[in-house]
This record gives C-alpha cells, structure tokens and sequence, in this order.
C-alpha cells in the first residue's frame, strides 16, 4: 500500500515536470500551444496511469506553476481557467478509467471523451467566473473558438498520443492493459 502510493506520487511529480517541459516545443508561441495543448498530454496521462486524484491534483497546478515559473500561460485568466479545466480532465479521464470494467483501447477513448467534454465544460464556467458574460466578458463564439475550433489540432494529437503511449506502456508491462486487468495487476503485484 505504501509502495503503491509513493509510486504514484513519483509519476505525478514526473507528469508535473513533463507538462512544464512540453510547452517549449511548442517554442513558447501561445498561438501554437493553444491549437497544440502541451500541457494537456501529462494530465490524462497521470490521471489514466495514477488515478483521478492525482490527475486532478496535477492538472491544477501545473498551469498555475508554469504561468509562476514562466509568464506563461498569462496568470489571469488563462493559467486560473486552465487549471480548473486539466484539474477536470485528469479526474474524469481517471475516475472514469480507474473503475472501468474493462481496461482496453475502446474504454480508454471513451473516457477520453468524455474528459474533454467535461473539461471544456468546466473551462467554459470558470472563464464565465473570471470574466463574466456579454460583450466585455466570455462570450459563446469566445468558448467554441477556444474549447473547439481552434483546439482541433490538440484534440487530433491527444487521441492519438496518449492511446499510443497507453499502448507501448503496456507492451513494457508497466500499465496493465486489457479485458483481464485483475489478472495482470496481481501478476505485476507479485514481482
């Protein structure tokens, strides 16, 4: 038990690191990062592999401690709105996998989906918070515009990546992966 938490806390912090890192690929260009969504990858990731807890722990700060560490993204309100929106995404992609019957590559884009949504529902209700409604607030083309058309790229990328990364983590036996999941936990259990 202890051995499982401290595991988890470890590959939570290297999720944090990798999701501060994975921005300056994009060159720091916030037109690029916004199409691309860097910092979402190790969100669902922590959440998928460690749980919804910790993904939503992940998903918080991370944007928080970038904006702090880097300017970017802007604190307010992009950084404020993006940590409740990856905090959405890490736990429903999580919560929802974790209690999954089945751990294969159609529950995992299921619960995929349905953390973009969630998220970006989230996201839209924070930005309202944080700017308000009308014309000199958050306005609906404002929300279609960031949550899809503009994020298509990164939502293309994230169903491909993170399915891919699942997949060759489970051929390394560090995932399980798969309908016989129990089986494959008490096998990794047993090393």
């Amino acid at each position: 038990m202890k051995n499982s938490f401290i595991k988890k806390l470890v590959l939570s912090a290297m999720f944090l690191a990798i999701g501060i890192i994975l921005p300056f690929f994009t060159g720091q260009i916030p037109q690029i990062g916004r199409m691309l969504l860097p910092m979402h990858i190790p969100v669902f990731l922590c959440g998928l592999i460690c749980g919804g807890g910790y993904g939503a722990a992940v998903g918080f700060v991370l944007p928080l401690m970038r904006s702090m560490l880097f300017f970017m993204p802007p604190l307010f309100p992009d950084a404020v709105g993006m940590a409740f929106e990856l905090a959405a995404y890490g736990f429903i992609a999580g919560y929802l996998y974790q209690n999954a019957r089945w751990h294969c590559i159609k529950s995992l884009y299921r619960c995929l989906f349905a953390a973009m949504i969630g998220g970006r529902a989230i996201w839209g209700l924070a930005m309202i918070l944080l700017l308000g409604i009308g014309t000199d607030g958050f306005t609906a083309e404002m929300f279609v515009a960031g949550a899809f058309i503009n994020a298509l790229p990164g939502i293309v990328l994230q169903f491909v990546l993170v399915p891919g990364v699942m997949l060759a983590l489970d051929k390394t036996h560090l995932v399980p992966f798969g309908a016989n999941r129990s089986k494959k936990k008490k096998d990794l259990l047993a090393e």
